[in-house]
Formats: C-alpha cells, sequence, structure tokens
C-alpha cells in the first residue's frame, strides 16, 4: 500500500534537474546568466511544485517564464513622473543616446590607455580630455575622477595637506546623505580655516585669513540651500586678485556641472564663467547639469592640474572606461536628456498632459493641474520650471510604482501627481497603459 501512495505522489513527475537544464530555453539563457543563477532558478520552480503551489507538468513553463522575466542586474527601468529632472534616488542624469552606445562600445577591449599608432602607453582617456578642453577653451587642462566628492578631496588633498584650506562659512555645506565639507576636507589632512560669517564674508576676511600655512582659497557653490535677505559674498573675480598676490591657488566648486550660462538659470553658477574669472581649479559633477555619467570634472590652470594628476590619490579616484566613453560622448553626442527636460516646449507638455487626462478620463479621476518641476541633485534650488501634471488620486502612487513598466509620480497635497517633462515622448503610451492599469487595479480593490 505505502509503494502504491508513493506511485501515485504527483510530486514524482517532478521534471528532473538535469532535464531542465537540458531544455533549448535554459540553454539559451546561459549567455546572460550564470550556471549558480540557472540552477537556483529551476530549484524554485521545482519546489513551487513540491509545495503544491503549482502542478508537476507546470515546472518547466514556469521555469520559462522566470528565465525570460530574470535580468542580470536588480535595477529596474523607471519612468520619471515627478518631474525632478535630475533625481538622485533615480541615478541623476538619464544618458543621451550617444553615451549609452558608448558604453556599449567601452564594454569591450578599448584603447582607453594606449596609442594604437606607436603601440605605447598613453594618457588616460585622452579623447575624454579633449572633448573636454574643446566644449571649455578656458581651460589649459582637464582631469575626471569618478565623481565630484573625490576631485574635491583629490583637489584639497594635492594643495591642502597639512595646511589651511580657506573656505566662507556661508559656503560650508552639507551635501546628500549628511556628508558635510568639514568631514570631506578632514579626510584629505588639511585644515578648515573659516572665514567671515554665515551670512556675510568680505574679501578682508579672506586676505587676513591667508598666511604662510595656507594651502589654497575653497570657493563652494552653496547648491542645495540658498540665504537671502541681509547677505554678501565674495565672487570669483574678487578673490582671483588675492589669490595671484599671496601666491595661492583658487580652487572653485561650482557642483552642478553647468558649462556655459543657462538663461533658464540664471543664478546658477558655471564652470566657463569661473574659468574666465581666474580659477585655478574648477571642479563640478558630471551626472547633473551635464547630463552625463557620475564623474568629477576637474580643469584650470596646466600646473595645478597636473600636480593634481601625479598625487597618489588620483590613481584610487580615476575613473573607469565607461565612464571616460560615456562622458566623451556626452560631449560630443547630440542633446543629452537633462538638457531637453531643462528646456521642455510648454506648449507641447500641456498638450502630452492634457491628452494623458484624456485618456485617463473615468469620471473625474484625472485632471491636469499646474505643476511646476524643479531641477534637482542640488542644482538651481527654488528655482521653479513651470509646467502640468495629471493629478490622480493619491492611492493610486503605490500601484505605479509596483507596475511595468514603474513609474515614480509625485505625492503631494493628498494626490498622486503625473508630470511628463521627463518621460520621453516616445514612452507616453506605456506610460499611459501604466497609470491605466494602476487604475484599474484601484478601481478593483475599491
Amino acid at each position: 500500500m505505502t509503494e502504491q501512495r508513493l506511485a501515485q505522489d504527483p510530486r514524482r513527475r517532478i521534471p528532473r534537474t538535469d532535464d531542465l537544464l537540458a531544455l533549448p530555453e535554459v540553454a539559451a539563457a546561459r549567455s546572460r546568466l550564470s550556471e549558480a543563477v540557472l540552477r537556483e532558478t529551476v530549484r524554485r520552480a521545482q519546489d513551487r511544485a513540491r509545495s503544491g503551489q503549482i502542478a508537476p507538468d507546470d515546472v518547466a513553463p514556469a521555469l520559462v517564464a522566470d528565465l525570460a522575466a530574470r535580468s542580470a542586474t536588480s535595477l529596474r527601468p523607471v519612468l520619471n513622473a515627478t518631474g525632478v529632472v535630475v533625481h538622485t534616488n533615480l541615478g541623476r542624469a538619464p544618458l543621451s543616446e550617444a553615451a549609452v552606445q558608448a558604453l556599449v562600445t567601452a564594454g569591450g577591449y578599448v584603447d582607453v590607455e594606449l596609442d594604437l599608432a606607436s603601440g605605447v602607453r598613453s594618457r588616460r582617456g585622452a579623447g575624454t580630455r579633449e572633448a573636454l578642453l574643446a566644449a571649455l577653451p578656458e581651460a589649459e587642462d582637464a582631469l575626471v575622477v569618478n565623481n565630484g566628492a573625490a576631485a574635491l578631496v583629490l583637489a584639497t588633498t594635492a594643495l591642502g595637506a597639512g595646511r589651511e584650506v580657506i573656505v566662507s562659512r556661508g559656503e560650508f555645506v552639507e551635501i546628500g546623505a549628511g556628508f558635510r565639507l568639514s568631514d570631506l576636507i578632514a579626510s584629505t589632512g588639511a585644515r578648515l580655516r573659516e572665514v567671515g560669517t554665515t551670512n556675510r564674508t568680505h574679501l578682508a576676511d579672506y586676505a587676513d585669513a591667508v598666511g604662510p600655512d595656507t594651502g589654497c582659497l575653497l570657493k563652494v557653490h552653496p547648491s542645495n540651500f540658498r540665504v537671502s535677505g541681509f547677505t554678501a559674498a565674495v565672487p570669483v573675480a574678487g578673490l582671483r586678485d588675492l589669490a595671484l598676490e599671496r601666491g595661492v591657488p583658487l580652487v572653485v566648486d561650482v557642483g552642478s556641472g553647468l558649462l556655459r550660462h543657462d538663461p533658464a538659470l540664471p543664478q546658477e553658477p558655471d564652470l566657463a564663467s569661473a574659468l574666465a574669472d581666474g580659477a585655478d581649479v574648477v571642479i563640478a559633477s558630471g551626472d547633473k547639469l551635464l547630463g552625463g555619467p557620475q564623474a568629477g570634472l576637474l580643469l584650470g590652470r596646466a600646473e595645478v592640474i597636473q600636480r593634481l594628476a601625479r598625487h597618489p590619490l588620483a590613481r584610487a579616484v580615476r575613473a573607469d572606461k565607461l565612464s571616460l566613453a560615456a562622458l566623451e560622448a556626452t560631449l560630443v553626442g547630440g542633446p543629452a536628456p537633462v538638457a531637453r527636460s531643462l528646456h521642455a516646449d510648454p506648449g507641447r507638455l500641456l498638450e502630452r498632459t492634457e491628452t494623458l487626462a484624456r485618456d485617463l478620463a473615468r469620471g473625474g479621476a484625472a485632471t491636469v493641474v499646474p505643476h511646476d518641476g524643479r531641477v534637482g541633485g542640488g542644482g538651481a534650488p527654488g528655482v521653479p520650471l513651470p509646467g502640468w501634471a495629471v493629478r490622480l488620486p493619491e492611492a493610486v502612487a503605490p500601484l505605479l510604482r509596483a507596475g511595468d513598466p514603474a513609474v515614480l509620480p509625485r505625492v503631494h497635497d493628498g494626490a498622486c501627481l503625473v508630470d511628463l517633462r521627463c518621460v520621453p515622448e516616445s514612452r507616453d503610451e506605456a506610460l499611459t497603459a501604466a497609470v491605466r492599469s494602476a487604475l484599474d487595479a484601484l478601481g478593483g480593490d475599491s
């Protein structure tokens, strides 16, 4: 009787591991997934049958479906419907088509540090350096490291380790995730010398502080906040003569990577102006307003840039081939998505928003409301980007985030706001389908 029951146990019909691994779909998946992942996916499908969640005959189809949905990365694409252009939690700047293609090219062997004509070692990322200097001829030389904080650490280490770095108290900033300027500078072995007050710093404050122990003057753009009212600050041009007179380097961290003045962001500092005003080194991020990959940019006088490049820390913070390739393509390729989102045509934005609302019309659940976007990423704090959004019930937001494709809206004032500023127009149909699916799910739950 026991043998008869065993023979009738449906679990005995669960396909063997070797048979499942021999399926054509599994063999095809070997080009993108490791053997360990394949075996684990097989085991999970078998376990579902052992626990009665699926029938033994459904193990193979379930395995094939799981592999089709399995990616080699845990990162999921997201449609950014917040209206925040440089969204730190979504990876900051989305790359241009040219930059994406450059990443694919750089994924193989490339001449990142080799002169193919002579066969000898060359300067790393020479093409990226040339692209930066072509974009900013005000600079004599350029260096790329892995992010903006690393650029600041390298500059202050090479110029100020064991000495003083002079900075205004009004520029004593804390950036994301609790990282403070004081902590970064302290890690370099330099001593931070604060001058002036939170709201007012004068040239005399810098002049009184400069002495034999001064490593450099540091001017930092307070990118994620703004002080208004009774204020005073010394511009880059105002510090240039003092730096020359006292023989100390002037380092300017403009932060967001705006290459040249943009009328849409009148208060945002740009690299070209800082260089023209006499900075010895200008620092910026590549993955903000420049619209490229994560990178730290250092541009300025050749003598100072080469001094930074020779410092041992430069090796520890150097950019990899993927970042160098994507950065070069951002500079020489077509418009980056960040630029398109910042300068989106208001009329077209309204037209797209109204179309989405009409397509979703169901008893007034979707309405068009004015909505100001934001630059984000610490760029142009407080500067609105006038636009519109589709207003939906707040309960739709978690359904959108969990959908396919995932959509991140803005939740504000008891509503879910869907802003199309940062959504590529080619994805409008996918966005509409995702929102409609979320509304249907919400209706089914109510």
